[in-house]
């Protein structure tokens, strides 16, 4: 038995990004995840590129590097829901599922038949994980939404990039598509708490997740900043709000993350700094006061880390306990030795690339360890592997073409 959820199966008809990314955590947790994709096409991000893997000749396949992020452990049929045909084999499939989740407009597979109302009375125990924009109520609920817009329409651009006087100043969005991302955690969540009910009621569940809401509840401290203050929360670019000195700093070969997060760091840091006599400066002994005067505190931080190395600062406040980090840049994340240790990147067998590189789960297990050893599947990979599962003939024409 490989992962904890090796005895679930889940059926994915989402695609893009929230639910597939939900969908691989259940599939790295051990979970039989069955991508159901729009026959002849697939899922959007198939075609988002480039870039795109190559195949052994080095030529571009059709698999892009998007769609490789968030499909890993799943098997692939291809489905025409407007077929009845199709639409018998997805019930079919949600008959022996435990988990479904989608991510189609509102009422769309309602108008296939395959909406949670219909799939609930052939499967009881069904949790129906519905994805979108905006939630399956309210005056949005039809609107279509991608992460770029939901991060602005929550709030999140407008508290992320630097101040608007400031170079470069002006709303910014996260450098990776965090709602999708965080939207697919919270379904996964969902979805798990609504499988643990299930093993002490029997009942399925219908979970319904909005982006905007994720987005809104992402608001976290900036949120409740402005909730106790009545202050409108403004970007600041890398300082922390609450909490100081937390920021990106110069040196002299380029740039150190520092984050202070208590009073005792901070006398620590000040004498990494040559200027212990900072910590009992009554305007930054504490975090509340330094906060207060970071108009003050701030050029003299800047005046003396600008005067070493990144190397020389890594090592003074390293061996003092003051947290800190370069910034490194995606190669060199994978270059760490923390992050190779722990293995985050793996290589996994590929049909036509030969092997494929993979970001793995951050999970770990004692008892129920993971394995990665299934890549993201070419379309229709497993069509009639899963056909043949529920006892039907396979399709008339070839499925994932290997040729690509």
């Amino acid at each position: 038995m490989a992962g904890p959820l090796s005895h679930i199966r889940v059926l994915d008809l989402s695609r893009i990004m929230a639910g597939p990314w939900s969908g691989q955590i259940f599939a790295d947790l051990g979970a039989d995840v069955i991508k159901v994709e729009r026959k002849g096409a697939g899922d959007d991000t198939r075609g988002w590129g480039p870039p795109f893997l190559k195949d052994r000749d080095g030529r571009d396949t059709t698999e892009a590097g998007y769609y490789l992020s968030v499909n890993r452990g799943k098997r692939s049929i291809e489905i025409d829901l407007a077929d009845s045909h199709d639409q018998a084999i997805v019930k079919a499939l949600a008959a022996k599922s435990d988990i479904l989740l989608e991510n189609f407009k509102v009422g769309t597979l309602g108008r296939y038949g395959l909406g949670y109302e219909d799939l609930k009375t052939v499967n009881p125990r069904l949790i129906y994980c519905s994805i979108t924009g905006f939630g399956a109520t309210g005056p949005k609920r039809d609107q279509v939404a991608y992460d770029f817009m939901i991060q602005a329409m929550g709030g999140l651009m407008s508290v992320t990039g630097e101040r608007d006087d400031a170079p470069g100043g002006g709303p910014q969005k996260v450098g990776v598509p965090i709602i999708d991302m965080m939207t697919g955690m919270y379904a996964t969540i969902g979805a798990l708490a609504a499988l643990a009910r299930r093993s002490e009621s029997g009942e399925g569940e219908f979970v319904d997740v909005g982006m905007l809401d994720v987005s809104v509840a992402c608001l976290a401290n900036q949120a409740m900043n402005h909730l106790v203050s009545g202050a409108t929360p403004a970007r600041k670019g890398n300082k922390h709000p609450n909490i100081q000195p937390q920021d990106v700093f110069a040196v002299s070969d380029g740039h150190i993350a520092i984050a202070v997060g208590n009073d005792e760091q901070f006398r620590r840091f000040a004498d990494a700094i040559g200027q212990p006599e900072l910590a009992d400066d009554p305007r930054y002994t504490t975090n509340v006061e330094r906060v207060r005067n970071l108009d003050t505190l701030h050029p003299l931080i800047c005046d003396r880390l600008a005067e070493q190395s990144l190397q020389h600062w890594i090592d003074a406040f390293g061996s003092r306990g003051v947290p800190c980090g370069p910034i490194n840049t995606v190669p060199m994340v994978f270059e760490d030795p923390q992050v190779r240790h722990r293995e985050m990147l793996r290589k996994l067998p590929h049909p036509i690339a030969g092997e494929v590189p993979q970001v793995v789960s951050p999970l770990r297990f004692t008892n129920a360890p993971l394995t990665f050893d299934t890549p993201p599947p070419l379309l229709g990979q497993h069509t009639d592997q899963i056909l043949a599962e529920l006892g039907l003939p396979p399709r008339a024409e070839p499925a994932g073409k290997a040729d690509r």
